[in-house]
C-alpha cells in the first residue's frame, strides 16, 4: 500500500462513514491524519467529518473529493485541506506531510 510504502502506519480503513467514526471513537491512539472521502454508504464523509470533529475539534482530516461543490462546506466544518479526485500519490503524500507539520488549512 502506498502510505506504508511511505514509511506510514496505517490503523484502519473504514468502509463507509458510520464505520470511520465508530472506529475513530474506539481508539485509544487517535490517528494523526485521517483521509476522508466524500461518498461513502451509510454515512458521507461531511457527516462522519463533522461527528470525529466533534469528539476530537483538532482532529486532522484530509478531505477527497471528486464533488467542488462540497469544498467550501468543508473548509468550514474544519477540514485541514480538501483534495480533488482524482489526485496523484504525491499529491496525497504532500498533503499528509502539511498536515503533520500543523499547518493551516490549505488547498492543493
Amino acid at each position: 500500500m502506498l502510505l506504508e510504502a511511505c514509511g506510514y502506519t496505517v490503523i484502519g480503513k473504514a468502509k463507509n462513514g458510520q464505520e470511520a467514526v465508530d472506529m475513530y471513537r474506539s481508539f485509544s491512539n487517535k490517528p494523526d491524519v485521517i483521509i476522508m472521502d466524500h461518498r461513502m454508504p451509510v454515512k458521507d464523509g461531511i457527516e462522519a467529518t463533522k461527528e470525529i470533529l466533534q469528539i476530537n475539534p483538532k482532529a486532522k482530516i484530509i478531505f477527497a473529493s471528486a464533488d467542488n461543490s462540497v469544498k467550501e462546506y468543508a473548509q468550514m466544518i474544519g477540514v485541514i485541506s480538501f483534495i480533488n479526485k482524482p489526485f496523484s500519490n504525491e499529491l496525497l503524500i504532500k498533503n499528509i506531510e502539511k498536515a503533520l507539520q500543523n499547518a493551516p488549512y490549505q488547498s492543493l
